[in-house]
């Protein structure tokens, strides 16, 4: 599996972006998938996590309401909408798929990892 992200950038407070990842090998469509993120200096977090067919999605508290995850598998992609962005969403986001068909919150359950895009959000 080779996922790449993409979508990144540099945002003021309250702005949007999308990321996206890409399944070059198509071979996660029938995985779970998840967006995590990373601040200096901190741990590896879940920000969401998605099904195989997108039916069933989780979210972290501190996003809930202004991310949206979703997944189109004719494309092999996975999409991070997210809205009213904060300082603190500031970090690189990673996306990932998980070692079953479920979504899951922790690192462990995920067996393949993109390379991150850095997402800033300036005050």
């Amino acid at each position: 599996v080779q996922l790449q992200a993409s979508g990144g950038g540099l945002v003021q407070a309250g702005g949007s972006l999308r990321l996206s990842c890409s399944d070059a090998r198509r071979t996660s469509s029938n995985n779970g998938m998840g967006w995590f993120r990373q601040a200096p200096g901190k741990e590896r977090e879940i920000v969401a996590s998605i099904d195989w067919r997108g039916g069933s999605t989780i979210y972290a508290d501190s996003v809930k309401g202004r991310f949206t995850i979703s997944r189109d598998r004719s494309k092999n992609t996975m999409y991070l909408q997210m809205d009213s962005l904060k300082p603190e969403d500031t970090g690189v986001y990673y996306c990932a798929a998980t070692r079953s068909s479920s979504t899951s919150t922790r690192v462990e359950s995920y067996r393949y990892w993109g390379q991150g895009t850095q997402v800033t959000v300036s005050s």
